[in-house]
Formats: structure tokens, sequence, C-alpha cells
């Protein structure tokens, strides 16, 4: 049965890093909200291991962008395996449990990345935190604007992005006014009453069909 209270759910690609990742955890911290990180392996290291334990140490979840964010809509089945594979050994690793969800790297799909990779693909309603030209104050309007219940958002913690971290400031507390509970994708399906389906589906709500 559906949960009656509003939820969305805050994501977060492209971490860990040192500055950007750790000025999310603070602020997702000091108001007991939780997220989910998509990591990409290749970003996880000595200096950032810590980061990854501490987004689970929080309640927040760790999930899949892949090895090295190439265009895995390109790759061969071999390659896809081996990309997927390696984060989530790292993942494992570092906070005991097996990443559920994945983010194609620039939601760049293929027939044989959705039979190849056996979880559910996330994408989300994004704000363009990307690009160097858009504001903190452009990115929380964006994410507030298009906020609704059983919402996914796509945002960037990327490294030398200083922008999203700082919007984050703002959503976070302006979403709580709005009556929102900020939870993990996993929490979202469960508490929606939904099972993430694989093959061919990218979320970006749930119930997907809204």
């Amino acid at each position: 049965m559906s949960d009656e209270k509003k939820l969305i759910a805050l994501t977060f690609d492209d971490g860990p890093d040192r500055v950007a990742t750790v000025s999310v955890l603070d602020t997702l911290e000091k108001y007991g909200c939780r997220a989910s990180f998509f990591l990409i392996a290749d970003n996880i290291s000595e200096d950032t291991e810590d980061i990854v334990r501490r987004e689970t140490a929080l309640g927040h979840e760790v999930n899949n962008h892949s090895r090295t964010h190439g265009y895995m809509d390109k790759m061969s089945a071999e390659d896809i395996r081996a990309e997927i594979g390696y984060t989530d050994e790292i993942i494992i690793r570092l906070t005991g449990k097996r990443p559920v969800f994945f983010r194609p790297p620039y939601i760049a799909v293929s027939d044989r990345l959705f039979e190849t990779v056996e979880k559910p693909f996330i994408c989300g309603i994004g704000s363009n935190d990307w690009e160097d030209d858009v504001s903190a104050e452009q990115i929380a309007e964006s994410v507030l604007r298009q906020a609704h219940d059983g919402a996914i958002m796509l945002l960037h913690d990327a490294k030398d992005n200083s922008r999203t971290p700082e919007a984050v400031k703002t959503i976070v507390p302006a979403l709580l006014e709005r009556g929102y509970e900020l939870v993990t994708l996993g929490e979202l399906f469960r508490r929606k009453g939904e099972t993430p389906k694989r093959g061919g589906i990218l979320y970006s709500r749930v119930p997907q069909d809204k």
C-alpha cells in the first residue's frame, strides 16, 4: 500500500569527492535526512574510502555508477560486466552491501546494457547542475519547482562542483518545510509499494507511470 506521506529521493552522481560529497553529507546529517549516492569506482581511493563508509554509517544508500563513467551503451557485454563487477566489489568491501541500483553514465542505454546489467536502472529528474554556468540558486529553484511525491531528483557531488552542495543547503530545508520526507531509493520503492523492475525501464519517479 502506498505511503500517505510525501516522499522524495535525492540522488547524487559522480562521487566520492573530498569536498563536494563531504559538504552534501554535512547538510544531510544536519537535517537528519537520507539520500542515495551513485559512485564511480575510479573515484574511490585511499583518500575517499572514509567518505563511502560515512555514507553508509549515516544511513544513505550507495549505488553503482560504473567504474570509468564511459559510454556503456557502446560497450561489449564483457566490458559492461567488468565495469559493474569492479564497482560492486569495491562498494561491497567498504560497505558490506551489494549496490541494488544502477545509473548509466550520461543516461546512455542500449538493449545490450539492459540485458547485461542485473539491476534496476535509475534516471531521475535533472536540474542541469553539472553545467558550470548554472548557479546554486538556479539548481535549487529547479529542484524545488520539479519536486513532487515519489520523485527521484538527479544531482551531482562531482569534483570541483561547489554549486550543487551549496544548493543542497537550500533544497533540503525547503523540502522539509513543504512536508517531504527525504528517503533512499530503496525506501522510496518499499514505501510506495513498488518492486523495482529490470529491463527497459529508467525510473525517474515511483510509481514510474505517474
